[in-house]
């Protein structure tokens, strides 16, 4: 075999490996995504029942019952915070379009005769009402 034979080989190699990365990458991709799309809320929901489960049982007895029972109180309300706020977010998106739809143009600009409220004064007054909620 001559040198240029043996480059061409190489080349030929180099093609099919090329070839054969850009299918993996692309196969990556579909994969990804599959595996995405396939962790419905359910099934999330379920695989941390099961795990919670197993590594419940794995946990020695001599440990304090109370602390877990504070976790799983605290895992629960997260739980149930997230799909709060998923519910939140969706009745925000919901009011600002029927704002955009319902207010004519030119609405979102102040009047001559009307000046904005200081920031000042609305922090004050943000402030005493949290102080007067007990917040703070």
């Amino acid at each position: 075999m001559g040198f240029s034979h043996l480059k061409e080989k190489v080349d030929q190699a180099e093609k099919a490996l090329e070839a054969n990365e850009r299918v993996v990458a692309s196969d990556w991709r579909v994969f990804k995504q599959s595996w995405r799309d396939a962790w419905t809320p359910g099934r999330i929901i379920v695989a941390g029942l099961a795990s919670g489960y197993v590594f419940g049982r794995i946990e020695p007895v001599s440990k304090s019952k109370a602390s877990s029972i504070v976790n799983m109180l605290t895992a629960v309300g997260g739980l149930f915070a997230s799909g709060t706020a998923k519910g939140a977010a969706i009745d925000a998106k919901n009011a600002a379009n029927r704002v955009e739809q319902n207010v004519p143009a030119g609405a979102g600009e102040f009047p001559a005769q009307v000046a904005p409220v200081a920031d000042d004064a609305l922090k004050a007054e943000t402030h005493e009402k949290l102080r007067k909620a007990g917040l703070i």
